[in-house]
C-alpha cells in the first residue's frame, strides 16, 4: 500500500494548500472532479464573470437615464460561454499539469473512501487504489441539493454545476430557490434573455442571508423583471423535455423549458464514509472541526464547504492558511476567526454585507443604533442616477462599536470593505469617519456618511 506524509483529498482549495513549503515532504493528492474545485469551474468564478456581461447588457438597456441613446443588438451566448469556460478550462488543466510535475506529489484521480482510520482507497480509472498518510486534510467540498420533487420526477433539469454550460440561453426559466445562487443566475439570464420565474417558500428573497431592508428592496427591485412565486413549494414536474410543467402549492402551473434547481448545497461528507476514519460529522452533514480546523479523528483537518459553517471561498482560502500553518508548526497552532466574514450576491442591484443584520441584533436583545445612507443623497449617486441604493450600519449603543454592515447598490462588493476593516479591528463608528479621509466625490461616501449617521445616545432612524 502507497504511504505519504500527507494526503489531501479535494483539489480546490486543497490544492492551493500546498506551496514550497511543503518540498520536503511526501504529498498525494486526490481528486474526482477538476482541479480549480467549484469555485474555478462552476461556481464563484465563472458566475462573476457571466454576471459582469450581464451588466455590460443591462447598462446598454439602461443607457437612457445618461442621455446616451444605444440599443442592444443581442448577447452571443456560446462566445460568451467560450470566454469564460475555455480561460477556466485551461486554467484547470495547468493546474493539474503543474501539481504533477511538482515533483513531490502524486495525483490521484478518483472517488475516494475512507476505509480505516488515516486510509483510503481511490476508485481509479485502472481499479480500486489504496493509500494510506500520517496526517490527512478533507477539502472534498460539497453538491447542490436537489429536492425529491424534481430529483423523483425523472425529468430534467439544471444546477449551478450545470447551468452556466448551457448551449443555449433557456427562452424560460423557471428558478426553483430564493437565495444567493438563486438570484445571482437569475439575474445573468435574465440580462441574457431568459424570461424567468423564481419560485421561493419564503415571502422575500435573500430573507435567510441578508438584512431585512436589503431583502426587502432587493425583492421590490426584481419584481419588475422576474415573474416572483413567493410563499409558495413546487409539488409536481411534469411535461417533457424542454417543456416542463411545474405545479404550485396553490395550483397554479408554470411552464418552462429549464428549471434551474438552487434551494442550497450540502457536503460532500457522505460520499467519503469519513465514519471509517473515526470523523465525526454535525447533523447537517458536516465535518465536526475544533478552532484550529481539526477533525475528531488524530491526524485529519478538514476546511472549506465540507466543514465551515460559512462556506464561501474567500472563508475557505484563510481556512487553507490555519491549516498549512498548524501543519507545519504543531506547537504553535493558529485559530481561525469568523467574526467578520464578508459576503456579496452579484445580482442588479449589487449586494454586500458584514457583521450582524438588524434582526439578528434585536433578536440577541442587543442595545444598538442604526443609520442608513442613501447613494441618491451623495455626489457620486447622482452621477450614477442610483435611486435605490443604500449603507446600513449598526452600532453598539453604548460603545459605539460597529455591529454590522450591509451595502445595496453599485459596487457593494468593493464598498462593504471599509466596514469589514471596521469590524475586524474593533474600530468604532465615529473613528471610521472621522479618523481617515474619504475622497470627494467618489461613492464611498455613502459608507462614510452612513458612519456619522450613526448617534450610539439617539434613538434608531432608517
Amino acid at each position: 500500500m502507497p504511504r505519504h506524509d500527507l494526503i489531501i483529498v479535494g483539489a480546490g482549495t486543497g490544492n492551493a494548500l500546498i506551496d514550497d513549503r511543503f518540498d520536503d515532504l511526501d504529498i498525494a493528492l486526490v481528486s474526482a472532479g477538476p482541479f480549480g474545485g467549484t469555485c474555478l469551474n462552476a461556481g464563484c468564478i465563472p458566475s462573476k464573470m457571466l454576471a459582469a456581461t450581464a451588466d455590460v447588457a443591462d447598462s446598454v438597456r439602461a443607457a437612457g437615464r445618461h442621455d446616451v441613446d444605444a440599443e442592444l443588438r443581442g448577447v452571443r451566448w456560446r462566445d460568451v460561454r467560450s470566454r469564460v469556460f475555455d480561460r477556466l478550462d485551461a486554467f484547470a488543466e495547468e493546474g493539474e499539469k503543474g501539481r504533477r510535475e511538482s515533483g513531490n506529489t502524486t495525483v490521484y484521480r478518483g472517488e475516494a473512501r475512507f476505509t480505516g482510520p488515516r486510509r483510503l482507497t481511490v476508485e481509479t480509472d485502472d481499479g480500486p487504489v489504496p493509500i494510506e498518510a500520517d496526517r490527512f486534510v478533507i477539502a472534498v467540498g460539497g453538491r447542490p441539493v436537489v429536492p425529491p420533487v424534481v430529483a423523483d420526477s425523472g425529468l430534467p433539469y439544471e444546477t449551478s454545476d450545470t447551468v452556466m454550460r448551457l448551449d443555449e440561453v433557456p427562452g424560460r426559466l423557471v428558478v426553483l430557490g430564493g437565495g444567493y445562487i438563486a438570484a445571482e443566475l437569475a439575474h445573468v439570464f435574465h440580462s441574457l434573455g431568459s424570461r424567468v420565474t423564481v419560485i421561493e417558500q419564503a415571502d422575500l428573497l435573500l430573507a435567510q442571508q441578508q438584512d431585512e431592508l436589503v431583502s426587502r428592496t432587493f425583492t421590490d427591485a426584481v419584481r419588475d423583471q422576474w415573474d416572483l412565486r413567493l410563499g409558495r413549494e413546487l409539488t409536481e414536474v411534469s411535461g417533457e423535455p424542454g417543456d416542463l410543467r411545474l405545479t404550485l402549492d396553490d395550483g397554479a402551473e408554470l411552464t418552462a423549458e429549464t428549471l434551474l434547481v438552487a434551494v442550497g448545497r450540502q457536503p460532500n461528507s457522505d460520499r467519503l464514509d469519513v465514519a471509517a476514519a473515526g470523523v465525526g460529522v454535525d447533523d447537517d452533514g458536516r465535518v465536526t472541526v475544533d478552532g484550529q480546523l481539526r477533525t475528531t479523528a488524530d491526524g485529519v483537518w478538514a476546511l472549506g464547504d465540507i466543514s465551515t459553517r460559512v462556506p464561501l471561498k474567500h472563508v475557505a482560502n484563510r481556512e487553507a492558511e490555519i491549516v498549512a500553518h498548524n501543519l507545519l508548526h504543531p506547537d504553535e497552532p493558529r485559530t481561525m476567526g469568523y467574526d467578520a466574514v464578508p459576503s456579496a450576491v452579484f445580482t442588479r442591484p449589487q449586494i454586500a454585507q458584514v457583521g450582524l443584520t438588524e434582526q439578528e441584533a434585536r433578536d440577541q436583545g442587543m442595545d444598538y443604533a442604526v443609520a442608513v445612507h442613501r447613494y441618491a443623497d451623495v455626489a457620486y449617486g447622482w452621477a450614477l442616477e442610483e435611486t435605490e441604493g443604500f449603507c446600513k450600519v449598526l452600532a453598539d449603543r453604548r460603545t459605539g462599536r460597529l455591529l454590522g454592515g450591509h451595502v445595496l447598490g453599485p459596487q457593494a462588493a468593493t464598498l462593504v470593505q471599509p466596514l469589514v476593516i471596521g469590524l475586524t479591528t474593533g474600530m468604532t463608528a465615529r473613528d471610521l469617519a472621522e479618523q481617515p479621509l474619504w475622497i470627494h466625490p467618489a461613492l464611498t461616501e455613502v459608507v462614510e456618511n452612513a458612519l456619522r449617521g450613526l448617534d450610539p445616545g439617539a434613538a434608531d432612524q432608517e
